[in-house]
């Protein structure tokens, strides 16, 4: 097994199954118990990076998540890659990346979002899932391969590869990468579900949601107290905070006066 066949059963290989590192292939990341560990959010018909990047750093700045991969789909699509260390129901990993679209890409036409695992509704059959990455696309031989956050963009119009990606290269991308922890899941699903789904969706309130996960202030002081995110990051927001800080003083002392 090479590094990168390493890296892949290390974040996605199913736990329970027993054909780790050998097919890894849609079919294998699903186990015979119906889990999953890899799921898989995906923009497409074009490719938008510039609005899946909002996913992608939003999990980390609002839900303390580690960050999923970013992927190419080799087609017409870019992807995000979220890797749970311990292995969810397929209903279950189905319904968090729901939330996560309607969370952050709610203006998206869902036509363009494809969200794997995925029950196959329509014929009753098996779970749906995403091919592995990287790998030829038989229908237009080109490939698909993980890419740097600072590289993205550039794919945004061919989210593809001409010729098959290092797979030193490929390895090296995902090695920093972590998994999700049980707990982390859990709450980051609460969070989710609190502000897709308002508990009384009646205009006024549903407004006042908007406006308050859209606040500036709101957004900088979770960054700043969140102690799993990397600490210059938190300092920078901590700056950011600062004129905030002095208003809130400036007023204060007029009402005192």
């Amino acid at each position: 097994m090479n590094r990168l066949q390493q890296e892949l059963q290390r974040l996605y290989a199913p736990q329970a199954d027993a054909r780790l590192g050998l097919d890894l292939g849609a079919g294998g990341l699903i186990d015979a118990q119906g889990r999953v560990r890899a799921m898989v959010l995906e923009l497409g018909r074009p490719a938008d990076w510039a609005a899946l990047s909002a996913v992608w750093s939003g999990v980390q700045a609002d839900l303390g998540l580690p960050a999923p991969a970013i992927a190419l789909n080799g087609s017409d699509g870019c992807q995000l890659w979220f890797s749970l260390l311990e292995s969810v129901p397929v209903p279950q990993a189905a319904a968090f990346l729901d939330v996560l679209r309607r969370r952050y890409l709610g203006d998206i036409a869902p036509v363009r979002v494809a969200m794997l695992p995925a029950l196959d509704t329509a014929s009753d059959g098996p779970p749906l899932h995403a091919r592995l990455v990287p790998a030829l696309q038989a229908d237009n031989s080109l490939w698909s391969a993980f890419v740097a956050s600072d590289l993205a963009p550039m794919f945004a119009d061919e989210p593809w590869l001409d010729m098959p990606p290092n797979p030193d290269g490929q390895a090296q991308l995902l090695a920093p990468l972590k998994s999700i922890s049980p707990a982390e899941f859990e709450l980051a699903l609460q969070r989710l579900r609190s502000v897709a789904v308002p508990a009384s969706p009646g205009p006024a309130s549903h407004a006042a949601a908007q406006a308050a996960s859209l606040d500036p202030r709101r957004f900088l002081l979770d960054v700043m107290n969140n102690d799993s995110l990397d600490l210059a990051l938190r300092i920078e927001a901590a700056k950011a905070l600062l004129p905030y800080s002095y208003a809130a003083r400036g007023q204060r002392q007029e009402r005192d006066e």
